[in-house]
């Protein structure tokens, strides 16, 4: 089937846990080009991001970004080519619901 660019997720947590953003489909591979978040709120507001290799938990091991804080009606946009292989899992999270606004862009390869 060859390289699809494209959305690969976007979500608007309205919790405080974990939201798992994207997860890499079966037979395919993935490479995350760039992660977009706006704070949406006239307030600052923070959040975390986890590479979780197989779907693991969550932790210190996997965390990309933790705890970042993101000023009020600001971006946040990170570039880094991150390379995910079939059942991986980029998770999002914040400490303030409804606040942020994740954009997640990249290429599969099947």
């Amino acid at each position: 089937m060859g390289t699809i660019y494209k959305v690969l997720g976007q979500s608007a947590p309205a919790v405080t846990t974990n939201v798992d953003l994207y997860t890499v489909p079966a037979a395919t591979s993935t490479v995350v080009s760039t992660l977009n978040i706006a704070n949406l709120t006239g307030t600052d507001a923070t959040f975390s991001v986890y590479v979780r290799v197989a779907g693991a938990a969550a932790s210190s091991a996997n965390t990309l970004d933790k705890n970042v804080t993101l000023a009020a009606n600001s971006v946040f946009s990170a570039t880094q080519g991150i390379t995910l292989g079939a059942a991986d899992v980029l998770t999002v999270s914040t400490a303030t619901a409804d606040a942020l606004s994740f954009q997640l862009f990249g290429s599969e390869n099947s």
